[in-house]
């Protein structure tokens, strides 16, 4: 059976972020998690164009479970999965995970589709309409990532990671991103 990801080797436990549970998180992680803007524009105000992404995975996939019922497909539809590592000089910041329907690339009129080193925030919060519909966020154990994530950023210990379902023209699109080390240490 082939992979269905290039970084996690399970799913790691989610947790719906609510009113209320921000008092849970460490304050590091949280201003991360609830971002509301790009990820990517906030490390680049801090880094400027030096951030660089670095594709790791490319493929049409079958989502995990709870990604097909967060995407509202059915478990036997592919997604274009995208992988990718953000760095700077080498330094990894950012681990992200995107899933985009056949549907959801249609409505964004493909331009999802050939990003290829380009940050996906640059298209998508470009788009006029953009909506977050929900949010998850979870503290991603070494046990959940595979050899080759854990030597691509250098993971030695738990990661912070949120994952939100973003809408286009009203089709859905979900985005993991995982916060390394060195981006909590950012203001």
């Amino acid at each position: 059976m082939p992979t269905k990801s290039f970084l996690l080797a399970h799913e790691p436990h989610w947790i719906a972020a609510r009113q209320g549970i921000h008092q849970h998180l460490p304050d590091s992680a949280q201003s991360w998690i609830y971002e509301p803007g790009s990820i990517t524009q906030r490390l680049r105000s801090y880094y400027g164009d030096g951030v660089k992404v670095e594709i790791l995975f490319l493929e049409w996939q079958a989502p995990f479970l709870s990604e097909s019922r967060m995407l509202r497909v059915p478990t036997h539809r592919y997604a274009l999965t995208r992988e990718v590592l953000l760095h700077i000089n080498g330094k990894p910041l950012i681990l992200a995970r995107t899933l985009i329907p056949e549907r959801t690339l249609r409505a964004a009129r493909r331009n999802l589709a050939h990003l290829g080193n380009r940050p996906l925030g640059e298209v998508i919060f470009s788009y006029p309409k953009l909506q977050r519909l929900e949010m998850d966020f979870t503290e991603a154990e070494p046990s959940v990532w595979t050899e080759a994530a854990i030597g691509t950023a250098h993971i030695g210990q738990s990661v912070w990671g949120r994952r939100t379902i973003y809408s286009i023209r009203h089709r859905q699109m979900l985005i993991n991103e995982f916060f390394m080390p060195d981006a909590l240490l950012l203001p």
